[in-house]
């Protein structure tokens, strides 16, 4: 039923789109179109593989849109240090015209990927690659064709990195499982999954559905790009036959269609896992598997699979747990079962922030505080409320998460951090100094405001 009313929903759009003048429609529109005629293809024929994608790549609508997308999510430059605003000045449609002829000719050369490292919540760190704009702009290109090609196969348990999907709706999905019974979990943890991606098994996947060998060319030149070290020194390249970076537009994708073949196995109707009860929800390389019961032969068989990807499980890592007895974590929610407030028998599956994660935003305050050290309030709120929202906006899942605790906890540190960070201003007093400046940057200058007793339950009631 929700398959036929998805398809419904996509002939629908492309009639309502299509009933417009091409001149008519906007980039966006253009684009959409394109898509949802991919995606219907794709989606009525399971086996089909198209043929011609890469002239669709380098059209104007489709680069102009990928511009746009590109821009918004800004970043830091590549190695050529070009920025968005240095595009600007150079001429954005002489910018997006040159790229184009070079798709066109086949003359387009990605550039190396810029490497830096980022924290991680466990204390380790992360490389993240990133790519020069040029090339941002072509991947996300190349993305907007292909992608709909493979949304139309990925299962409905990969919720990351995907239109239309969130982090949001593979923790609801996971509660609706505990509460239907599935309570035993088994928490995987793949290590270093990016970077261990074989590149001749990824283009077996990409090749079942797109056996245009242009596209191909273009997605293995991604692929097989130098990567830039903080020191200079360069590392990958043409010898590499593993890994995509993170932090490259198309790399998610790309990320997604390798592990869509582990998710086609687990959840197979009438398979060997499905048979069990089992079922797998997964956000990029961050998977579970949940069901009544999980026994070692199943742990075992998924180990195998992984073992033919050229995949490592963390077994330090990754464990089984039954969650009416012990909490675990997915996704920077802790899920645990806990007694209610409200029922001296009653118990309830409570879903809140992980204590890291609450460390992890408290941290970010500090160091943007110390970054903005001599801004006027009015840009210290600019600069504290996306970091607010973001996060809270990111765990505030209605009727799913529980979250009172946590964000009257930040509230209680934001209040405390302002109030050092006004106090330690002794030489250059204002009216913020002392133990107004949370009050005062909340009325006069529009704080975002973390916490806010609704006087439905105790404030410190613990859950």
């Amino acid at each position: 039923m929700k398959q036929t009313s998805i398809q419904e929903s996509v002939q629908q759009e492309i009639g309502r789109l299509s009933q417009k003048k091409r001149k008519e429609l906007t980039d966006k529109e253009r684009v959409r179109l394109l898509q949802l005629k991919l995606y219907q293809k794709a989606k009525q024929e399971k086996g089909y593989k198209f043929y011609v994608l890469y002239d669709k790549i380098f059209q104007r609508h489709i680069l102009a849109e990928a511009y746009k997308r590109s821009k918004s999510n800004d970043g830091s430059p590549g190695v050529d240090k070009q920025t968005f605003s240095d595009v600007e000045k150079y001429g954005r449609e002489k910018f997006l015209a040159e790229l184009g002829e070079e798709l066109r000719k086949r003359t387009y050369k990605p550039q190396p990927v810029k490497r830096v490292w980022v924290e991680k919540e466990n204390g380790g760190k992360r490389p993240l690659g990133i790519p020069t704009i040029k090339d941002r702009v072509a991947q996300q290109a190349c993305k907007l064709v292909i992608e709909p090609l493979f949304e139309a196969d990925f299962d409905e348990s990969s919720h990351g990195f995907r239109p239309k999907r969130s982090a949001k709706l593979a923790i609801t999905e996971i509660r609706n499982n505990l509460k239907s019974g599935s309570q035993t979990v088994y928490d995987a943890d793949l290590s270093k999954y990016f970077d261990t991606i074989p590149h001749d098994k990824l283009m077996i996947a990409v090749k079942e559905r797109i056996s245009d060998p242009r596209v191909i060319a273009l997605i293995q030149q991604w692929l097989k790009v130098p990567i830039v070290e903080e020191a200079g020194e360069y590392t990958g390249g043409k010898s590499n036959a593993k890994g995509t970076p993170q932090g490259g537009v198309i790399s998610p994708l790309l990320a997604n269609i390798y592990m869509n073949l582990l998710d086609r196995i687990v959840n197979k109707p009438d398979g060997y896992f499905a048979r069990l009860g089992i079922r797998m929800i997964r956000y990029a390389d961050d998977f579970i598997l949940m069901s009544k019961h999980i026994n070692q032969e199943t742990i075992d068989k998924v180990h195998g699979y992984l073992e033919r990807m050229e995949l490592t499980i963390n077994t330090e890592k990754s464990k089984v747990v039954q969650a009416r007895e012990e909490s675990f974590d997915f996704l920077g929610f802790t899920f645990r079962y806990d007694q209610s407030i409200f029922s001296k028998h009653g118990r309830f599956w409570n879903i809140f922030p992980k204590s890291k994660s609450e460390k992890k935003i408290r941290t970010n305050l500090d160091t943007t505080l110390k970054k903005i050290g001599h801004y006027p309030p009015a840009k210290v709120v600019d600069e504290l409320n996306p970091i607010l929202r973001g996060w809270m906006n990111y765990y505030r899942i209605e009727k799913v998460s529980y979250t009172q605790q946590a964000f009257r906890r930040l509230d209680e540190y934001l209040r405390q951090r302002l109030y050092r960070y006004y106090n330690r201003k002794s030489q250059r007093r204002t009216r913020l100094y002392g133990q107004q400046a949370y009050q005062m940057l909340v009325k006069d200058y529009g704080l975002f405001v973390p916490y806010s007793s609704s006087g439905l339950r105790p404030a410190k009631a613990q859950r």
